[in-house]
């Protein structure tokens, strides 16, 4: 049975009238928690989809940068977006269920936070609905600011591309501070680690920007040193 296939029997109980916590509370462990962070990007996403007033085909198809869908999954996962949108819970008790299905466990929310960056940028436009949305989601997860920073400044065209912000690292810091810090962040974009947080094997495409941003500003935080030694 394919992810889909479980994911779209949890979201059917869910509009069946089952609670939304007695749900989570049976893919607590894995690896069904896989299947909770899936319908976490899903729901979400779709719901975030809406934020700016329209859904449009990049916002569906974004999730092909977040999951890879093999094409016998394609209606199942179609079918899944579509029952996240009709949904009458809210965003907000997604958010507060999912914080407690990984409480503890920050890396698992920044990845999932990672996936809804993904959706909100498909279309061109970083909405400031959206930027609302997901500022009240990560409130919710109790990412701390810098964290969210960091993730806009990967992902809206906008935002200021600052190497030590995407590194989480100060300015001041040395540069063998610095490189330990890239080196422990690349290492969390090995997809054995992410399925270990209980991510996906579909979505741990998730690593691959996060590895190019990772090394871009490790790449730019030496040209910056080597031009500003005496």
């Amino acid at each position: 049975m394919s992810i889909w296939h479980k994911i779209t029997q949890a979201l059917s109980a869910l509009a069946s009238g089952e609670a939304l916590s007695a749900i989570f509370d049976r893919l607590r462990t894995p690896p069904e928690r896989s299947v909770a962070f899936a319908i976490a990007v899903v729901a979400l996403g779709a719901k975030m989809a809406k934020a700016d007033g329209l859904v449009t085909r990049n916002e569906v198809r974004a999730f092909r940068t977040v999951f890879h869908i093999a094409p016998e999954d394609e209606a199942g996962a179609a079918h899944v977006f579509n029952l996240a949108r009709q949904d009458v819970a809210g965003f907000e008790a997604y958010a507060y269920r999912i914080r407690e299905l990984f409480r503890n466990q920050e890396g698992a929310l920044c990845d999932l936070m990672e996936g809804l960056f993904h959706i909100a940028i498909a279309d061109g436009f970083y909405h400031p609905r959206e930027n609302d949305f997901l500022t009240r989601v990560a409130e919710i997860f109790g990412l701390p600011q810098r964290d969210f920073m960091t993730l806009r400044a990967r992902f809206v065209p906008d935002a200021e591309q600052d190497p030590y912000v995407v590194l989480v690292v100060s300015p001041e810091a040395e540069l063998t501070e610095i490189k330990a810090a890239w080196r422990a962040l690349v290492q969390a974009c090995h997809p054995d680690v992410m399925i270990a947080r209980g991510l996906p094997q579909e979505a741990v495409k998730l690593a691959e920007k996060r590895l190019i941003d990772v090394n871009a500003a490790w790449e730019e935080v030496q040209h910056m040193r080597r031009h500003t030694q005496p």
